[in-house]
């Protein structure tokens, strides 16, 4: 049964994603704004496509807080990445700069508002990616950071990256620490059903020493891990 509902939603998801990847092209030149209601409808309609065709419910737990903050997402599986745009209201991702090259894709995710990570390019690349993330901060768009730097297994703590630390001490801004165990149930070829929880940290303040907001930020993502 896993097999089954795992092909008719490669089949369904990938036959919509090629039907809103040509309407992204059409939407680029209509505007900023126009435009990020196609990647917004993508994000929905593969959080309507996990819940139909593969039986997975996604559950929230815990509250946000109003206003800018910075989440940090553990990241399981592709789909806490794709979902993100259904759980929070037109998020502004950092992603590594190698997915910016892709053709189309890399416009597409300027457009939207994605920040662009550029790990060994020194400090004029940091000072640009501060400079955007301190822009969308003061749209009120929630900054979303994986920082364990990339997928891992369910069960598995690496130590968050040192780019968190830079974010969150230059930023000024509240860090709210979402859990995810999507690895289980998603991260294979044949997907099961059952229950995706996002659990909602407390905010973590601004201006905490770098080991105790970090400290804090790890043991909250990796509270949904046995």
């Amino acid at each position: 049964m896993n097999v089954l509902r795992s092909l008719a939603f490669y089949c369904v998801f990938y036959a919509g994603t090629l039907v809103l990847s040509l309407a992204t092209v059409i939407a680029l030149p209509l505007g900023r704004e126009r435009f990020r209601h196609v990647p917004d409808a993508w994000s929905r309609f593969h959080r309507w496509c996990v819940r139909a065709l593969l039986g997975i419910r996604v559950v929230e737990q815990g509250t946000r807080p109003g206003g800018a903050a910075l989440y940090a997402f553990k990241h399981e599986a592709f789909f806490e990445a794709i979902d993100v745009a259904t759980t929070l209201d037109q998020p502004v991702p950092f992603a590594k700069e190698e997915l910016f090259r892709i053709p189309l894709w890399g416009r597409a995710a300027r457009a939207y508002g994605a920040i662009e990570v550029a790990r060994d390019d020194g400090a004029a690349a940091l000072r640009r990616m501060l400079a955007e993330a301190r822009r969308f901060s003061t749209t009120g768009r929630p900054l979303v950071i994986f920082p364990e730097g990339t997928r891992v297994p369910h069960g598995e703590r690496p130590p968050l990256r040192a780019g968190f630390a830079g974010l969150y001490k230059l930023l000024g801004l509240p860090v709210v620490p979402v859990a995810v165990d999507s690895g289980p149930l998603y991260h294979r070829m044949w997907k099961r059903p059952g229950i995706i929880t996002l659990r909602f940290g407390e905010p973590i303040p601004p201006g905490l020493p770098r080991a105790e907001a970090e400290a804090r930020v790890h043991a909250a993502i990796n509270a949904l891990n046995p």
